[in-house]
């Protein structure tokens, strides 16, 4: 059944790699599904009580690099998090200096944020974008102030690592489980394999 997805889909798309496995495709949709929508939830319920958000646009692009690119040291939680945080405070702070220009306090928003975090080696491509939503967020963000590094920004981003490490703990456990499942049962079936073909090779001596 694998097989023949995996054959459906390349004929669909051709340009897909053969090597992208449906279990590896199924464990990315699952993983950022969960995270994401665990975020959600928490915002629908602890946002709406607390009248500040925990969710936002770049969190988005935070899972695509966390699942998708796991590897990459932009989804690492020290970039998750110094990038978000590093990346809001610019945007407000470019923000309150430049009020009455929105062109000088979203291109030093942006600017600002990507310097901030070459120079602490939190680079973390969404922050641009939490930064910029500083900046372009309308009356609601723009009354947060600094409240936006702290909500939706830090909580978010230690709720996005901290779920997707979970999640990642999990599948890991259970892949290692099943190796052993498999390897347990190999030993178990060896001595079984041996007599059989220790009564098949004395049939063919016969």
């Amino acid at each position: 059944m694998r097989a023949f997805v995996r054959t459906v889909l390349l004929h669909v798309f051709p340009g897909i790699h053969a090597a992208a496995d449906i279990g590896i495709l199924l464990r990315i949709w699952v993983g950022s599904t969960l995270t994401v929508g665990a975020i959600a939830l928490l915002d629908k319920y602890l946002g709406s009580s607390t009248g500040l958000p925990l969710i936002m646009g770049p969190f988005g692009a935070s899972a695509v690099l966390c699942f998708a690119t796991p590897q990459s040291p932009f989804a690492r939680p020290r970039s998750i998090l110094g990038g978000h945080v590093l990346s809001a405070l610019a945007g407000v702070f470019c923000a309150n200096c430049f009020s009455t220009s929105l062109v000088l306090a979203a291109g030093c928003a942006v600017g600002t944020a990507i310097v901030l975090m070459l120079i602490t080696g939190t680079l973390h491509p969404p922050g641009g974008a939490t930064a910029l939503i500083a900046v372009t967020g309308g009356p609601a963000i723009a009354q947060l102030g600094y409240l936006y590094v702290l909500m939706p920004c830090l909580t978010g981003s230690l709720l996005l690592v901290a779920v997707s490490a979970f999640i990642k703990t999990c599948d890991r456990t259970c892949r290692l489980a099943g190796a052993c499942a498999v390897r347990d049962r190999t030993v178990l079936l060896r001595p079984r394999l041996r007599r059989r073909l220790h009564i098949l090779s004395r049939l063919h001596k016969d």
